[in-house]
């Protein structure tokens, strides 16, 4: 018997093979709908790592996901989704995969078995002292990911273990805190992308948008560092100042454009009858927080 959670065979779906479209889609909802409770049960480190991270990002460290496969994908597709959603620039959070970019697409097989790519990725990112480094593992035995804590630790940096069954003991020695979600079997044995892979994302989702809420990204709910990169971010950004500041689509648009795009310039412009230099004099010093700024809270949800 293989020790790892991830590679057992799931008794509920021995017989999906036979099943019928619709009986398919109820097993693996079935089996999905553990995945929540699964990752509350990590609820603290889980906010640690959030704790750390934000520390980091005030202090001018970044952080780092680390994995192979769908585990280094997924932690790709978080760091390329905060600068658009937080208007936070593209070195803040990075991602590392085995394999490096061609991974991203086409799977590297054996690439996650050298430690030696690990290292030089590491070296190459320039981690150092103040940086948070997470390495992804579904499995938790992967050695790539195991080899980037090693070198991550040496370099200074704070390491994290996000794997979805018991990492053995020489990883977690490399790892200053385990976050273990483990999701029990999949539906196909051993496909980590399916139970495993929803697990992570929420993880690395709750780290990252803690974190940013954390640091003043948002007003209440509300996103108002954006980046307005589209016509729907653009519509959205329009939108919010429109509801926050209680102005027509034509008076927000326009507090925009002296804002240069950003909904939080404009929101305090709005509030406080301010021009676009010292509204952004007035959020420097409030360390970019707009209820530090503007009183009273946002306005209700409606």
């Amino acid at each position: 018997m293989d020790p790892r959670v991830t590679e057992r065979r799931n008794p509920r779906t021995a017989e999906i093979d036979l099943a019928s479209p619709l009986e398919i889609v109820d097993l693996i909802n079935a089996e999905d709908r553990t995945v929540a409770a699964a990752v509350a049960s990590q609820r603290e480190p889980i906010a640690t790592a959030l704790g750390w991270v934000e520390s980091a990002f005030r202090s001018g460290g970044r952080l780092f996901y680390a994995g192979a496969g769908t585990s280094g994908r997924l932690g790709v597709l978080d760091a390329s989704e905060i600068p658009p959603t937080f208007g936070a620039s593209p070195e803040l959070v990075q991602g590392l995969i085995a394999g490096g970019h061609a991974a991203l697409t086409r799977s590297q097989e054996g690439a996650e078995d050298k430690p030696d790519g690990a290292t030089n990725d590491v070296n190459a990112a320039g981690v150092r002292t103040g940086d948070v480094v997470i390495g992804i593992a579904a499995s938790g035995t992967t050695p790539y990911v195991r080899q980037v804590l090693v070198r991550a630790r040496e370099c200074g940096a704070r390491t994290v273990i996000l794997a979805c069954s018991p990492p053995p003991p020489e990883t977690l020695a490399a790892a200053d805190l385990a976050i273990v979600v483990v999701t029990g079997p999949e539906v196909v044995t051993g496909s980590t992308r399916m139970k495993a892979g929803t697990a992570t994302k929420m993880v690395l989702n709750t780290i990252t948008t803690g974190a940013m809420i954390r640091l003043g990204k948002t007003y209440g709910n509300l996103m108002v560092d954006l980046m307005a990169t589209n016509v729907k971010l653009k519509d959205r950004s329009e939108r919010i100042v429109v509801e926050v500041c209680g102005v027509t689509r034509d008076a927000a648009r326009a507090l925009l454009v002296e804002a240069s795009g950003s909904v939080k310039l404009a929101i305090v412009m709005s509030k406080l009858g301010l021009d676009a230099a010292a509204a952004r004099e007035k959020l420097e010093s409030a360390n970019g927080r707009i209820r530090s700024v503007v009183p009273g809270p946002p306005p209700a949800v409606k």
